[in-house]
C-alpha cells in the first residue's frame, strides 16, 4: 500500500472518528463504558479488521490501516477504544486468520468484521499474571467436547466479548508446553463474567474477570495444534506490541498537539506561557523524544510488513516507546498547571490512559528480561 493510499484510509477513519466518537466521549468516559452499537457502527464503516481477507467482507488491506485506524484513536484521545480496537481487530482476527481452520474463519471473521462479533483475548490470570507457565484455566477432552474450567482477569472488551480466545491447560505437568487456545462462544452455558473492573484510565475500555465452569466446548473449539497455544502466543507477540506501539507514539503527538494550542493562547504573567524558555525547552525535548520513537517504530512496522520483526526488536520498541509516552504526556500535562489535573482538559486523559500501557502486553521490567537475554544467551 502506497502512502497515498494510507492517507486516505487514515482521512476516512478521523472522519468518522469525528462523527461518531468525539460527540459522544465525554459521556462514555463518565460511564466508563461504551455502547456496544459503536463497534456495529465502526464496522459499518469499514473500521474493523480492514486487513482480513475480502472474502470475509473485509477490505484485504495491509496490516498498516489496522496500525493507521489505532494511531489515529490514540492521537485523538480515545486510548481506552483504541485498546479495545486493537484486541478485536490487531490481536484476535488475526489470530484466527493466521492460526484457524477454514470452518473457524468463516464462522467468526465476517461477524469480527461487521461488527456482529467483538473479540477478546483470555490469557492472564489472578495468580499468574506475565506467566504463563501459571496458568491454572484447563480444557479436558470429553468424547467430541472440550470441558473448560478456570476464570480469567483483566479482560479487554470483557464485559461486551461476543468471541473469548482462551489459554488452557490441555496437558497437566507441562507448562507452556501444555496449553491450548480455544474459541470461546459466551452465548454457551459455563460461561459468565463478574463485575466490570474499574481502572484509573482507559475508562472507555471496558475490562472484566471472565469464569467458565464446566463449560463445554464443541472439538472444533480448539484455535491451532493442540498443546500448541504458547508457541501461537509468542508467533503473534510482535504483532500485539507493534499495536501499542502505535498507541504510544500516535498518544505522545496528539498531547503535543492540543499542548502546542494551550501554551500559545494561556497568558501568565502578561505573557504566553509559551514565551517562557522552560515551556520553550520542554516542548522541544517532547517533540525530540516523539521523534526518535517515530522513526523506530516506522522502521519496526515496515519489517513486520517485510515478516522480519523480530520478538527482540518488538520488545524494545513496546519499551521504549510506551516509556517515552509515559514521560513525555507527564511533561506535557504540567505545562497545563492545575487545568492539567482536571477532567475537564483532555491531556487529563491522555496522563491516565497512558499509564496502563507499561504493564499490558508484557510489562516494561518483562521486555528488558527479554532484550537482556537476546544479548546474553540466557
Amino acid at each position: 500500500m502506497d502512502n497515498e493510499e494510507l492517507t486516505l484510509f487514515r482521512d476516512m477513519t478521523r472522519r468518522a472518528l469525528e462523527q461518531e466518537i468525539s460527540p459522544n466521549i465525554e459521556e462514555w468516559e463518565a460511564r466508563h463504558m461504551v455502547p456496544r452499537e459503536l463497534w456495529n457502527t465502526l464496522g459499518q464503516a469499514g473500521l474493523l479488521c480492514p486487513d482480513m481477507p475480502e472474502a470475509f467482507g473485509a477490505a484485504g488491506t495491509t496490516p498498516q490501516v489496522t496500525f493507521a485506524i489505532i494511531e489515529e484513536l490514540s492521537r485523538m484521545g480515545f486510548g481506552g477504544i483504541a485498546s479495545g480496537y486493537g484486541i478485536h481487530s490487531n490481536i484476535v482476527a488475526p489470530y484466527i486468520e493466521h492460526f484457524g481452520t477454514e470452518e473457524q474463519k468463516a464462522q467468526w471473521l465476517p461477524k469480527m468484521v461487521s461488527g456482529e462479533a467483538l473479540g477478546a483475548l483470555a490469557m492472564t490470570e489472578p495468580g499468574a499474571g506475565s506467566d504463563v507457565q501459571s496458568i491454572r484455566t484447563n480444557a479436558v477432552r470429553d468424547g467430541d467436547e472440550w470441558i473448560l474450567n478456570g476464570s480469567k482477569i483483566f479482560i479487554t472488551n470483557g464485559m461486551l466479548a461476543d468471541l473469548v480466545i482462551v489459554a488452557a491447560i490441555t496437558d497437566p505437568g507441562k507448562g507452556a508446553k501444555g496449553t491450548s487456545l480455544f474459541l470461546v462462544d459466551t452465548t454457551l452455558p459455563g460461561f459468565a463474567r463478574g463485575k466490570k473492573i474499574e481502572k484509573m484510565g482507559q475508562h472507555t475500555s471496558d475490562t472484566a474477570e471472565l469464569f467458565f465452569q464446566d463449560m463445554r466446548l464443541p472439538a472444533n473449539a480448539l484455535l491451532g495444534e493442540l498443546n500448541k497455544g504458547f508457541v501461537i502466543m509468542m508467533t503473534e507477540l510482535p504483532r500485539e506490541r507493534l499495536g501499542i506501539a502505535a498507541q504510544a507514539v500516535a498518544s505522545a503527538e496528539g498531547a503535543l498537539d492540543i499542548t502546542v494550542d494551550y501554551v500559545l493562547e494561556r497568558k501568565a504573567f502578561g505573557q504566553t506561557v509559551a514565551s517562557f524558555q522552560n515551556t520553550r525547552f520542554t516542548l522541544a525535548e517532547v517533540k525530540t523524544e516523539i521523534a526518535i520513537n517515530r522513526a523506530y517504530y516506522d522502521k519496526c512496522a515496515e519489517a513486520y510488513a517485510e515478516g522480519e520483526l523480530t520478538a527482540e526488536d518488538a520488545a524494545m520498541l513496546k519499551y521504549a516507546s510506551t516509556e517515552m509516552q509515559c514521560k513525555t504526556i507527564d511533561q506535557c500535562l504540567q505545562l497545563f498547571g492545575g487545568y492539567g489535573y482536571t477532567i475537564e482538559y483532555p491531556i487529563s486523559r491522555f496522563y491516565t490512559d497512558a499509564r496502563i500501557q507499561r504493564i499490558y502486553g508484557g510489562t516494561s521490567e518483562i521486555m528488558k528480561e527479554l532484550v537482556a537475554r537476546s544479548i546474553l544467551g540466557r
